[in-house]
């Protein structure tokens, strides 16, 4: 039987998101590991974009953007109703992780990539962001849309993490209890440990093991 393959970095958060919607909706895909500084031809034949996620499906359709391949593996299996969740506020969400904190994130954790930035003021910024969602968290029982996870805690927590990460004891020597317990929960659960197997760089010809699916 043919199966959707999907091109993956295990690091990448927009990655790291895809698969956690395959994982839980639990879709037989397969993993191609990519390297960024080494992408395969096939997946740039596939998206000339050369980013990952990218879902190839077994018609040959497709779907290279992350929030794209979360909804197509939800709209076939949603086993925790994570798009029952208010639309509007997962959509003004997703919109600020995907643009002004991303925008701070990249520039606090790769300062030398761009000109003229201090990644103290970006760290500045970023932490403004996550203040306000640490206060979401607080308000609505655990996750940010209330007391269950949802669409907008998994397409925003890798992020989440990369940023925490950055400087792991100043970014916990910072007043965001709820964000903080939020964040740890994410990383130590079931889903995200089952999405964050190590596989070797994929190869033509070479194996491709089989996404693992929630239990």
């Amino acid at each position: 039987m043919s199966l959707p393959v999907l091109y993956s970095f295990r690091r990448c958060p927009y990655a790291m998101r895809a698969r956690l919607a395959l994982a839980i909706s639990g879709a037989q895909i397969r993993i191609r590991e990519v390297v960024l500084r080494d992408k395969p031809a096939a997946m740039l034949a596939a998206s000339p974009k050369g980013t990952v996620p990218v879902l190839v499906l077994p018609d040959g359709t497709v779907i290279d953007e992350s929030l794209d391949v979360m909804k197509w593996a939800l709209a076939r299996n949603d086993p925790e109703n994570w798009l029952d969740a208010n639309s509007a506020e997962t959509d003004a969400l997703i919109v600020q992780s995907d643009g002004p904190f991303k925008h701070a994130l990249d520039r606090y954790k790769y300062p030398n990539r761009y000109d003229g930035v201090d990644p103290e003021d970006q760290r500045a910024d970023g932490l403004s962001i996550l203040t306000e969602w640490n206060a979401c968290i607080a308000a609505s029982g655990g996750q940010l849309l209330g007391p269950q996870r949802s669409l907008a805690d998994m397409a925003l927590f890798p992020f989440v993490r990369q940023f925490a990460a950055t400087d792991r004891e100043w970014f916990t020597a910072q007043s965001l209890p709820a964000l903080q317990d939020w964040l740890a929960g994410h990383l130590a659960s079931p889903l995200f440990k089952s999405i964050m197997t190590k596989h070797a760089q994929w190869q033509p010809g070479a194996e491709e093991p089989l996404l693992t699916v929630a239990g």
